[in-house]
């Protein structure tokens, strides 16, 4: 089965990003894996080192950073149900199926909270920290709007401004 990014957009939609065994790059450029067109993602933002049953990430300079459980980190192992963000947008770990969907649908609902939770108190600060602890998450909801409804299963549409 292997490893899967699973997000969720405002409307609790699911979309699933299967990671192929070895590096997978998250950032800007057209040319990553996982792209993600927004300014607060760097074009060549975290990687994503999978196997057959586990999953290391690696933030590759990101000025915003990358967060496992809303805790920046440079290098950390992935366990089922782990939060990644990177940038506006917040994954959930899956390995071998695990969580399945019963316990996905939960942390969705935990996601959804957080994210309504930040919307009430007003917009993220935006810092070079990008998330300053776990009550001051950057509401993802529009990258993940944008991201869902790409047809494209691993990127979304490239931006004009990919050359800043």
């Amino acid at each position: 089965m292997g490893v899967t990014l699973v997000m969720f957009d405002k409307g609790g939609q699911r979309r699933d990003f299967p990671l192929k065994k070895g590096a997978n790059t998250i950032g800007r450029k057209n040319d990553c894996d996982i792209r993600i067109p927004a300014s607060e993602v760097s074009r060549l933002h975290a990687e994503v080192v999978a196997d057959e049953d586990s999953a290391m990430v690696r933030d590759l300079g990101a000025a915003n950073g990358t967060y496992v459980n809303y805790q920046r980190v440079t290098e950390e192992d992935c366990e089922p149900s782990d939060f990644l963000t990177v940038g506006p947008v917040t994954f959930i770990v899956q390995i071998n199926g695990e969580p399945d969907d019963a316990e996905l649908g939960d942390l969705r609902e935990q996601l959804m909270a957080r994210h309504k939770a930040a919307a009430a108190v007003g917009p993220a600060i935006r810092t070079s920290e990008h998330v300053r602890s776990s009550d001051d998450e950057m509401d993802p909801i529009a990258a993940l709007e944008a991201l869902a409804s790409s047809a494209d299963q691993t990127a979304i549409e490239p931006d004009d401004d990919e050359d800043e």
